[in-house]
């Protein structure tokens, strides 16, 4: 353990910790006290000033098109680049194309947010079908013995021809703003056209509570929203804003 005294503060003693027991680390935070006072005592941050070896721009730009127009990995760009992999992947990271899946299948730019100016432009609404999950756990999680007692366990479920468990679907109603990614979403029984207009009803009702005023609504081919129900509803939501 080393203790010194800055000079100028009787009667004020530091403790170095057995980590930096060095007197170079003691006589370093001694002088950041001495030209900064107390507030030059926090931590700062280790990123160097100035990196005179960082890749330059030209090797960056040529790295960067090769992942896009040929979708290869860093090893194979290091051999056509004369460059070491890790350097090729390091700048891979910093542009966020170290993944494909962060780029576009066809064209092999990088994915682009769809994204309207004023939150309630456009609301996107979609339907998503989930097998309902038995009381303890599925399979996949607690294994096949344990996940069929399970199934077997839960309350409320029906049985099929063969006196087996049926835990049925869940649908999962959303409602996305296409400004600030807010979603609105229920889950029910059904993705019927009943429940469908019920429930952009009260994501519309939701949305408006917040200040936000519906303009459009966007959806796919589902037959909830091909629906007579489903397309007068839709459009009594954009017609009213």
């Amino acid at each position: 353990m080393l203790l010194f005294q800055l000079p100028g503060q009787p009667g004020q003693l530091s403790q170095a910790t057995p980590l930096t027991q060095l007197m170079r680390h003691a006589h370093k935070w001694a002088d950041r006290y001495r030209t900064g006072g107390p507030a030059a005592m926090a931590d700062r941050s280790s990123r160097p000033h100035s990196c005179p070896r960082r890749t330059p721009r030209p090797v960056v730009r040529k790295i960067v098109h090769l992942r896009w127009k040929k979708r290869l990995g860093p090893v194979a760009i290091a051999g056509r680049l004369d460059l070491a992999a890790s350097t090729v992947h390091a700048v891979l990271v910093r542009c966020r194309l170290n993944r494909l899946s962060h780029l576009d299948r066809a064209t092999g730019e990088p994915i682009r947010r769809y994204e309207h100016d004023t939150p309630g432009s456009l609301l996107h609404v979609d339907v998503k079908k989930l097998g309902n999950i038995p009381d303890g756990g599925g399979w996949r999680y607690v294994g096949r013995a344990q996940g069929k007692r399970n199934r077997a366990d839960t309350a409320g479920v029906g049985r099929n021809a063969h006196r087996n468990p049926v835990l049925g679907t869940a649908f999962v109603h959303t409602v996305l703003d296409y400004h600030s990614r807010v979603a609105y979403a229920e889950i029910h029984d059904d993705e019927t056209a009943a429940t469908a207009t019920a429930v952009l009803r009260r994501a519309v009702a939701w949305f408006a509570a917040r200040g936000v005023t519906v303009q459009r609504v966007l959806s796919d081919n589902g037959s909830a929203y091909r629906s007579h129900a489903g397309s007068r509803k839709s459009y009594q939501c954009s017609s009213s804003a």
